[in-house]
């Protein structure tokens, strides 16, 4: 029986070391400062990558829009009877062009124009969303290393005290009850490091995602220093997100497109010109009833369509319709954007107040009343229960600070993201 419960104790003391080393040798692989972070995920996130494509091919149909129409050559052979009646064999050439009128040409360019501008604007939005993201993905990777931290700081106490309590046991100071419950309570700690080191360690993993790192490099993001009792008036922050959020841009961008759509539709109704110049070359006729010298002959002319399909006015109020209902999404767009923003203002002031009710006192005055009963349940003046629910009550101080911390971390950004500011520059 003492040989066990040595086999335990021993037990408990690699276990504990095992995790910590595990643990510490995860949190010193390749420290990542966010300001390094979020330049890489400018630089190499491969979404981003992919999304700037739409931009170069966005320009290259500007390109194709200044194009004109190609001309066309014809060449033709004839012969004019049987070989035997002799009426000459010839051939004609001809180049003809289609003259576009109506400006369409200049439709099409401000057609690829506007296009091109609501790409770009589309491209900063997606960059305005994928910062925003990175920083909430790079702060909840640092957020569940430190709650790992806070289970294995648990953990290592509850080995002590079930290291403790098996020698106490041994001595006949303690029941078997209290040796046992002391040795359940790290084995259920145990659990929660285990499973809160593998949720670190994936969202560390994330982070080569966003940064488009193909390495076997496990990232581990240093604590950014984030002023979170910043100051914002809404009003300002309501007009700063009106004038700067690229997605209402784009909205606006959409609209004036409409307009130009439209005016392509009503330039395509013009009919255009067809022009054309030939040259035919006509054989010697040696037939003898009427005989013909040969000779060559010049002609030009020009078509005009007659553009029927011009009753059909489906395509033009389907333009005009479009710019109607791009002129309500633009109004809902600045609607939604207003929303955003004071609801995001809404939730960063409540973050606020609940980091003013933590302080360093309160964490400072649960691990001073886990040490005082600690201290007097190894004097016996103190039981089980009790050092089990204050040390439970000081983990739930420590989670529920670096919680409403992160919360709060979170709403400053959402607010940033809402309102298209940013100053998440850490000192």
């Amino acid at each position: 029986m003492k040989t066990q419960h040595l086999l335990f104790f021993c037990f408990i003391l690699l276990a504990g070391n095992a995790t910590a080393q595990a643990i510490d040798s995860t949190s010193t692989q390749n420290i990542l400062e966010y300001d390094n972070f979020i330049t890489k995920v400018n630089k190499s996130n491969l979404s981003y990558a992919a999304e700037k494509f739409n931009l170069s091919i966005a320009e290259a149909n500007m390109i194709s829009a200044r194009v004109f129409p190609d001309p066309e050559f014809t060449l033709g052979l004839f012969d004019n009877s049987e070989r035997t009646k002799q009426l000459g064999r010839g051939y004609n050439l001809g180049l003809g062009w289609t003259v576009e009128l109506g400006a369409k040409r200049q439709a099409r360019r401000q057609v690829a124009h506007d296009e091109a501008e609501i790409t770009r604007l589309l491209l900063g939005d997606y960059f305005r969303n994928l910062r925003a993201d990175a920083t909430l993905a790079f702060l909840l990777a640092r957020q569940n290393q430190l709650l790992t931290a806070i289970y294995l700081e648990s953990y290592q106490q509850l080995c002590k005290l079930a290291t403790s309590d098996s020698i106490r046991y041994q001595l006949g100071i303690i029941p078997q009850i209290d040796y046992r419950q002391s040795k359940l309570e790290a084995a259920h700690m145990h659990n929660t490091l285990l499973a809160s080191e593998a949720t670190t360690k994936s969202s560390f993993a994330s982070l080569s995602l966003l940064m488009g790192d193909t390495s076997k490099t496990l990232w581990v993001p240093q604590e950014p220093v984030i002023q979170l009792d910043q100051n914002f008036r809404l009003q300002s922050l309501l007009s700063k997100a009106v004038q700067e959020r690229t997605d209402l841009k784009a909205a606006l961008q959409n609209r004036q497109l409409s307009h130009s759509l439209l005016q392509l539709t009503k330039a395509n109704r013009v009919m255009d010109l067809g022009v054309s110049i030939g040259f035919t070359s006509n054989g010697e006729a040696r037939n003898e009833t009427a005989p013909t010298p040969q000779f060559n002959a010049i002609n030009a002319g020009i078509a005009i369509p007659l553009k029927f399909s011009n009753f059909n006015k489906g395509e033009l109020k389907s333009a005009q319709f479009k710019i109607e209902q791009d002129e309500l999404a633009y109004q809902e767009a600045e609607l939604r954007i207003q929303t955003e923003v004071n609801q995001a203002y809404i939730v960063y002031k409540a973050t606020q107040k609940q980091i003013e009710q933590f302080n360093d006192s309160m964490l400072f005055e649960a691990k001073a009343i886990l040490e005082g009963k600690i201290y007097s349940y190894n004097r016996g003046e103190t039981a089980l229960l009790e050092v089990i629910n204050a040390q439970r009550s000081y983990n739930d101080t420590q989670l529920a600070y670096h919680e409403a911390r992160y919360n709060c971390t979170v709403a400053l950004i959402e607010l940033q993201r809402a309102a298209a500011i940013w100053n998440m520059d850490t000192h």
